[in-house]
């Protein structure tokens, strides 16, 4: 079940069902939400989901999300329905606690290796970051994006979960659907080469193709023009609705 719209400041609480269900507190076009999105789909969880305009938030969001951010996961079936926030610590919470198709490793060098690189990831989404806010950055993404293309090929495997896609898969291809966000910003500047990055050409290929990633997916036109409402102050966080 969605809200479908993004809920903005003034909108009633939503009347959700008494069932025990999970409570996924979202913005469509937030990479950081989308992560809990993919691990919900990837295990078939059961969820509400719950879109928040981001802009004008709803004053009840404090009651389920202290902070104010987006992912925020409500626990109702808990004792005193309590939330989580901060994507990974949701992504890791969902895994342990619906072991059904594991993303995490089990194997606890291998667990530590993926949460390390998870960490390095940061240069990438502060690169993407400097790009949109300050036209600037673009160097540091890709020797950012260098530290995968290695990675990836010190593996020897399509995906960095190994022959299917795991947990730093899910975690970190939210920011490969939006390359195109990237050109649009620099357009003479931007220059994926794929003789730089082989691996991750064909993996970004393989995750296109991925059901989970299929299951909540905007094109590269809908993240442009989201972008493009973004910019000029007045986000159309609906337009998917």
């Amino acid at each position: 079940m969605s809200s479908g719209k993004h809920l903005a400041k003034g909108s009633p609480k939503p009347v959700l069902p008494d069932d025990g269900v999970l409570r996924l507190y979202s913005m469509r076009f937030c990479p950081y939400a989308q992560r809990a999105h993919l691990v919900l789909n990837a295990k078939n969880v059961p969820h509400h989901t719950v879109y928040i305009n981001l802009t004008e938030k709803p004053e009840w969001l404090v009651d389920v999300s202290p902070l104010l951010k987006v992912p925020a996961l409500q626990l109702v079936a808990e004792k005193a329905q309590p939330s989580l926030i901060e994507s990974l610590i949701i992504a890791e919470y969902l895994d342990e606690k619906y072991p059904e198709n594991p993303l995490l490793p089990k194997d606890p060098l291998r667990r530590a290796q993926d949460k390390i690189l998870l960490e390095r990831f940061s240069g990438i989404t502060g690169a993407f970051m400097k790009i949109l806010l300050h036209s600037t950055g673009l160097e540091e993404y890709w020797a950012a994006l260098d530290i995968f293309e290695q990675e990836l090929t010190k593996r020897g495997t399509p995906y960095f979960g190994g022959n299917k896609p795991g947990f730093v898969d899910y975690m970190i291809w939210p920011w490969f659907e939006r390359l195109s966000v990237i050109k649009l910003k620099l357009p003479e500047e931007y220059n994926f080469d794929e003789g730089r990055f082989p691996k991750i050409s064909k993996w970004i290929a393989l995750l296109k193709a991925d059901s989970v990633v299929k299951s909540f997916y905007a094109t590269p036109e809908q993240h442009n023009e989201y972008w493009r409402t973004r910019n000029a102050g007045k986000p159309n966080y609906d337009l998917l609705a």
